[in-house]
């Protein structure tokens, strides 16, 4: 593996790091605010994001490259209400996948065929995450009164994971 790709590789799975921890620092603001199911659904998400970041470093292992973790950025702890929250995460991720479409670019030109099929994985995934950020924030721009909100968290995480989450 190229050092060019093996550092991309790593500034992804840092970056994976972080967006673990800015949903698990979400998870905490949801339950100091009284939302139990938004706390659950990032809970859900931090848990994702941490197993991400571990695919990439293990990745860089296995290809003979040391991952260097960190540093990694405190993520904001306060919000001003759940429809800013569902906006930085629908601009988090799709950033995000611009930077994995980065590190592809990177791949492609390096001509590590290897990496291209780990990838693949990843650049479908984004699809997923694009497609519910863009939904939690439709439904949160939506609920415009306590009841709304209310029956929102209640629904949360069936409704942007399906019957099979929890």
């Amino acid at each position: 593996m190229s050092p060019t790709l093996a550092i991309a590789l790593t500034k992804q799975a840092n970056r994976e790091h972080y967006t673990s921890l800015m949903f698990l620092a979400l998870k905490y603001w949801a339950e100091a605010e009284h939302f139990s199911g938004f706390a659950d659904f990032f809970g859900i998400q931090a848990e994702e994001e941490e197993s991400h970041a571990k695919k990439f470093y293990q990745h860089l292992t296995d290809r003979g490259a040391t991952p260097v973790i960190g540093p990694i950025a405190t993520p904001p702890s306060t919000y001003p209400d759940l429809t800013s929250v569902a906006q930085v995460l629908y601009d988090h991720e799709r950033e995000n996948t611009r930077c994995i479409h980065a590190v592809y670019e990177t791949a492609l030109a390096e001509k590590d065929y290897a990496t291209q099929v780990f990838l693949h994985e990843f650049i479908a995934e984004q699809v997923e995450e694009e497609s519910w950020t863009d939904q939690l924030l439709e439904l949160t721009r939506r609920a415009t009164c306590s009841g709304g909100l209310f029956n929102l968290d209640r629904h949360l995480v069936k409704t942007l994971l399906g019957d099979e989450a929890k």
